[in-house]
């Protein structure tokens, strides 16, 4: 009986003591630090941006400084901006912009669509024009198959021909042979005997 007693008080004392390092402790961990020298980031200019116009919703980015020659390769949303780059040259109206996923990383677009911001007063540098790109296949028009879709002609009938009224042909009468209807030539004979005939009592009377 005495020697359990014993044991138990071994080991409850044995527990007494062993509490104290059960409970865990804050062991401080020392980080590797590394060997190599950290750069220091500074703040730099954006400088010049350009934004769009809050009365447009959106306005399209070009490959070049034109809308007709070159393709859309994106958009710019109202409250969206983007680094200008310069302008081109011959046509200032055009500005060229940062555009990343695209080749080259830039585009362009219409400097009315858009306000230059952080220039500071300095113009952008003028770029030269970038060359049209060429179409990959130039489009063949099947004749055959364009013909297909053609309407024919359809002939223009000509009108009846209608023969013109008969021309009337005006005659005109002499005056002085609707007064006269003895003939000339009678009458110049006469006037010729009647003078031979005043000759003739003429000459016999003077006798």
């Amino acid at each position: 009986m005495k020697i359990r007693r014993f044991l138990f008080l071994v080991f409850i004392a044995l527990g007494v003591v062993s509490l104290p390092l059960s409970i865990p402790r804050r062991i401080p961990v020392f980080a590797q630090q590394p060997t190599g020298s950290i750069p220091t980031v500074t703040g730099t200019p954006a400088g010049p941006m350009v934004s769009v116009d809050p009365s447009l919703g959106q306005i399209d980015i070009y490959a070049g400084p034109s809308s007709f020659n070159y393709p859309a390769i994106g958009v710019l949303l109202t409250g969206g901006s983007a680094p200008a780059l310069g302008r081109a040259r011959g046509d200032q109206d055009w500005i060229m912009i940062r555009y990343l996923g695209v080749p080259g990383s830039i585009g362009w677009v219409y400097a009315l669509y858009v306000s230059l911001t952080g220039a500071n007063g300095v113009e952008l540098p003028l770029i030269d024009i970038p060359p049209t790109p060429t179409p990959a296949s130039t489009p063949t028009i099947n004749p055959t198959l364009a013909a297909a879709f053609i309407a024919p002609a359809q002939a223009t009938r000509l009108p009846t021909f209608t023969p013109p009224a008969p021309l009337a042909v005006p005659t005109f009468v002499d005056e002085n042979q609707r007064f006269s209807r003895i003939p000339i030539g009678l009458l110049v004979f006469g006037f010729a005997i009647v003078g031979v005939l005043g000759t003739i009592i003429s000459f016999l009377r003077g006798r």
